[in-house]
């Protein structure tokens, strides 16, 4: 299940869609008589694409998932903490590579972070989460070895290497820190349902965001007036959690029906 619905749901990503209606309209077009549908299609694909490429609606998009947690900059509130959580967010164990090039960016951000606050607190545990899905080597073991590169490592760290998403990650590290109080770092589009599934597996982790793309901009810059892949990346980011925020409202539901 879990596998299938990786796969799926990219099908419903801006660029999938984008493509899906224009791959519609060329057959409308060429192999049907209801061209004004497809001229239709056509214009719509290229409407979507225009929208998803430019920055208004991406970052707006965005910044509706990351304003939710604000950044931990401060932790000497939480100086009795034990436990740092930092959740994957991709990898690829190409051997040719180091440890730290083997991470996607989210992942790489989210483990800087995780050992920034870890550093600020001496007496606590750095929990890596990420099992091994798409790739023989899990998530965990990647960033475990990414963070000794970083001077991290030993009874420092405890790997959850079993999980395959979100939900599982909570319900995994649940077992690892019991009902003690941790700190959790992810990137701040997937805080909001990351504290939703901690939440409802009886934790309540203290959100310590990262990762951010949407930022302030110091100053105007030409890329601003023309379309690029990193917006239609932010808007895919934007599906993705909400997307999976449905997923978890949509199983939560049919858990209180049994």
């Amino acid at each position: 299940m879990i596998p299938m619905k990786k796969i799926i749901a990219p099908l419903f990503y801006p660029l999938s869609l984008c493509l899906g209606f224009l791959l519609v309209s060329i057959f409308l077009l060429c192999f049907t008589r209801r061209r004004r549908t497809g001229k239709l299609m056509v214009c719509l694909g290229f409407v979507l694409l225009a929208l998803f490429s430019y920055a208004p609606l991406p970052d707006i998009a965005l910044e509706s998932l990351e304003c939710r947690y604000a950044p931990l900059v401060d932790v000497s509130q939480f100086s009795d903490v034990k436990w740092v959580v930092v959740l994957g967010g991709g990898h690829n164990s190409d051997s040719k590579f180091p440890a730290t090039l083997q991470l996607s960016e989210s992942s790489l951000s989210r483990l800087v972070e995780g050992v920034r606050i870890h550093g600020l607190l001496p007496e606590s545990c750095l929990v890596l989460s990420g099992g091994a899905v798409f790739d023989p080597v899990s998530e965990a073991e990647v960033m475990a070895r990414a963070a000794g590169v970083m001077g991290v490592g030993g009874d420092g760290i405890v790997l959850e290497e079993l999980s395959r998403d979100t939900g599982d990650q909570a319900r995994l590290v649940h077992e690892i820190v019991g009902d003690e109080r941790f700190i959790l770092v992810t990137s701040a589009s997937h805080m909001p349902r990351s504290m939703v599934l901690f939440r409802k597996s009886g934790m309540e982790p203290i959100p310590a965001p990262t990762d951010y793309r949407v930022k302030k901009r110091q100053r105007l810059s030409p890329g601003v007036f023309f379309p690029n892949a990193g917006n239609l990346r932010k808007m895919e980011m934007v599906f993705h959690e909400y997307l999976g925020l449905c997923w978890t409202a949509l199983t939560h539901s049919l858990d209180r029906l049994y």
